[in-house]
C-alpha cells in the first residue's frame, strides 16, 4: 500500500539534499540563466521542483541523478517560458543578452566554457553539464531518456564543436 509522505519527512529529505547538491544546482542555473535576477528565479524554480519531487523518489537511481534530472527539466521548462515571455514583451538584440556576468572566481577559461555552453540547444547543454560532472554515458542516457550510443554521438559532436571554436578564437587572438 502506497502512502503519502508526511510533510516533516519530505522537509527532512529536502533539507538534506539541498545543501549536498547545491553546487550541481548552481551549475545548471549558470548554464540556463545569464543574469543575477534570472539566476535567482531559476534557482527558486529548481528548488521548488526538487521539493515537489521528493515524495516521488523511489531509489531506482542515485539521488544525484534524480536531482540532476529534476534540475535539468526544470531549467529547460523555465528557459522555454522565459523565451516566450520575452518574445511577447520585447525584442532582444544580440547586444542586449548578457551572456556572461563577471565571475566571482575570475576564471576566464571557465567563463569561456559557460559562454559556449549557453550557445548550445537545451539537450546539448544538458548533456554537456552531465558529462562535465563526470556522469557515465549510461547515467546520462538514463537521465535524459536517450540511448547510450546517442549520448556518445552527441557528446563527440559537442566536443568537436568546442575544440574547433577554441582553435578559431586562438587564431584570432581571442
Amino acid at each position: 500500500m502506497i502512502h503519502a509522505m508526511k510533510t516533516n519527512e519530505q522537509k527532512r529529505i529536502f533539507e538534506e539534499w539541498l545543501p549536498q547538491h547545491r553546487g550541481l544546482l548552481f551549475k545548471v542555473v549558470r548554464a540556463y540563466a545569464f543574469n543575477p535576477h534570472d539566476q535567482d528565479d531559476l534557482f527558486q524554480e529548481i528548488a521548488t521542483q526538487v521539493w515537489n519531487s521528493v515524495p516521488n523518489y523511489r531509489g531506482d537511481s542515485a539521488v544525484t541523478t534524480w536531482i540532476y534530472r529534476v534540475a535539468l527539466y526544470s531549467a529547460m521548462g523555465w528557459s522555454r517560458r522565459e523565451r516566450r515571455h520575452r518574445e511577447n514583451h520585447q525584442a532582444i538584440g544580440a547586444d542586449d543578452r548578457p551572456l556572461l556576468q563577471p565571475s566571482s572566481l575570475e576564471n576566464p577559461q571557465l567563463d569561456w566554457l559557460y559562454e559556449q555552453i549557453s550557445h548550445l540547444d537545451e539537450i546539448d547543454r544538458s548533456l554537456t553539464l552531465l558529462m562535465l560532472d563526470g556522469f557515465s554515458y549510461r547515467e546520462i542516457a538514463a537521465t535524459m531518456g536517450i540511448s547510450q550510443s546517442h549520448v556518445g554521438v552527441k557528446l563527440n559532436r559537442i566536443k568537436k564543436r568546442l575544440t574547433e571554436q577554441s582553435k578559431k578564437e586562438q587564431k584570432h587572438g581571442v
